[in-house]
C-alpha cells in the first residue's frame, strides 16, 4: 500500500516516515456519526455470533489513544464491551505469568473488549525501563505470536493500532496538559522519563512491528498529530474490516 499509516510487515519502516493529516471539522463530526452508525450496526450482528472483536492500541504517551477509544465505543452498547486501561500489575499479576491478566479479560463470543496498552507492554516500555530481562522480552515475541494465534483460530477478530505523533508534538501536549487543571491529572513524571527514551521507544516500536505484524493481524499505524484525523482513521479501518466478515 501507499499508504504510510497502515503497516504489513516491512522490516524497513521507520515511525519517522509516518505522515499526518488533518481533517476540516464539519467533514470530521459527518464522517465520525457516520461510521459510528455503522459500527453499532456491525456490533448488533457481532453479538449474535461466535465471534469476538479484540483491538489492541499501542503508542507513545499523549498520542491520543483515550480520545480515539471514546470516540470507538461512545455510541455502543454498554453491556457487551468492556474497555481496560492497562496499568502495572498488581501484587497477584506479578505472581503469574505477564499474560494471565490478559487472558482474564478476553471478551465472550458476541462481545467486543479494547485494550488501552497491552500484552505488548512487554517488549515496549517494559523493555527500555528495564522491567523485563532480555530473556523476557526476547522470548515474549514467541509468546505474544502464540496466544494471538489462538485468539485468530477461535474466531475473534483482532485489531492492533499503533498512535504515533512527533517529539515535539508530545511536549506541547504535555504542557497543555500541566496548564490545564482539568487535565493535569494526565501528566506525571513518568511520562517525562519515558520522553527522554525516545529514541529507544521507537526502536523497540519498530522491532515489534516486524516481528508481530501478520496478515490476519497487522499493525496498523496511524499518524496522530492531528486528533481528529486519526479517530476518523481508525474508526474507518475497523468499520471497512468488519463489513466484509461473514459472521457465523
Amino acid at each position: 500500500m501507499s499508504d504510510k499509516e497502515i503497516l504489513a510487515e516491512n522490516a524497513d519502516f521507520h515511525l519517522d516516515d509516518i505522515e499526518h493529516k488533518s481533517i476540516e471539522e464539519h467533514d470530521y463530526k459527518q464522517k465520525l456519526k457516520d461510521l459510528q452508525l455503522r459500527f453499532l450496526n456491525f456490533q448488533r450482528k457481532l453479538a449474535e455470533s461466535r465471534h469476538s472483536l479484540v483491538i489492541v492500541f499501542e503508542g507513545p504517551d499523549a498520542a491520543g489513544k483515550g480520545g480515539c477509544i471514546k470516540r470507538l465505543v461512545e455510541r455502543l452498547d454498554p453491556r457487551v464491551l468492556r474497555v481496560y486501561s492497562i496499568v502495572k500489575p498488581t501484587a497477584e499479576e506479578y505472581q503469574r505469568h505477564y499474560m494471565w491478566r490478559f487472558w482474564n479479560k478476553l471478551p465472550a463470543y458476541g462481545q467486543l473488549a479494547v485494550f488501552d496498552r497491552s500484552w505488548y507492554g512487554r517488549v515496549l516500555v517494559e523493555r527500555v525501563e528495564g522491567f523485563a530481562t532480555d530473556a523476557e522480552w526476547k522470548r515474549a515475541y514467541g509468546e505474544i505470536r502464540q496466544f494471538e494465534k489462538l485468539l485468530l483460530d477461535d474466531k475473534a477478530i483482532l485489531f492492533k493500532f499503533y498512535l504515533h505523533i512527533s517529539k515535539d508534538e508530545q511536549l506541547a501536549r504535555f504542557r497543555r496538559r500541566e496548564a490545564d487543571p482539568y487535565k493535569y491529572w494526565k501528566i506525571s513524571e513518568e511520562d517525562w522519563r519515558n520522553r527522554k527514551k525516545w529514541d529507544e521507544h521507537n526502536k523497540a516500536a519498530e522491532q515489534m512491528f516486524e516481528r508481530t505484524s501478520v496478515d490476519d493481524a497487522p499493525w496498523n499505524v496511524i499518524g496522530a498529530n492531528y486528533k481528529w484525523h486519526a479517530r476518523v482513521k481508525v474508526l474507518k479501518l475497523v468499520v471497512e474490516r468488519v463489513e466484509k466478515l461473514r459472521l457465523k
